[in-house]
């Protein structure tokens, strides 16, 4: 079967996702600016998630260019991967209420290894399905950015029990080294 309806639903849910994030953060009902710093962290948090979803869009998108079509397995695996984006905004706003609490802190890591194990899943769905010399197995190789990402965030969750900002600043380590352009599947593309 074609990708165009997979890829169109995740883009939507991945939009609403988004949609939900913002409307969590609530108007303060004072009209200065100290009327807006309790919002702070939660608009840290927002932002950090907002980078997360963001990078699994982008990736998304690489990911089923370089796939021609798809089966009830990757659905599957597509739908597993959204479930588990879905729940970014619930750990999200309950980080930033709680002005990054350990435990917050740390199912939000939680959540985040799951999306990743989930992506892992799914490329390991669409290589199967297309073949171990197809162009998305040579793209994705040994995928040391995913791995190192999994390790991160198995780190950072018993740390956020000691110290929830160092957690965060694995987070955010993640975060940064996704947005450093990954052209793996762009240029074997071009090839």
């Amino acid at each position: 079967m074609g990708k165009g309806r997979l890829e169109a639903f995740s883009d939507g849910v991945i939009a609403i996702i988004i949609t939900i994030m913002v409307l969590e953060i609530k108007v303060p009902h004072g009209f200065d600016l100290v009327a807006l710093r309790p919002l702070i962290p939660v608009f840290l948090s927002y932002v950090l998630s907002f980078i997360f979803l963001g990078i699994y869009w982008n990736n998304h998108h690489h990911l089923l260019q370089a796939v021609r079509h798809v089966n009830g397995r990757i659905l599957w695996a597509n739908l597993h991967l959204l479930f588990w984006l879905s729940l970014i905004p619930f750990v999200t706003g309950w980080m930033g209420e709680n002005n990054f609490a350990a435990m917050p802190v740390a199912l939000y890591g939680t959540v985040l290894l799951l999306s990743a194990l989930a992506y892992f899943i799914l490329t390991r769905a669409l290589i199967s399905h297309h073949g171990s010399d197809s162009t998305l197995a040579i793209a994705v190789g040994r995928d040391f950015k995913g791995r190192i990402s999994v390790v991160l965030y198995a780190v950072a969750i018993p740390l956020a029990f000691v110290n929830s900002w160092f957690a965060c600043i694995l987070y955010v380590l993640v975060a940064v080294m996704w947005l450093i352009p990954d052209r793996r599947i762009e240029n074997t593309l071009t090839l």
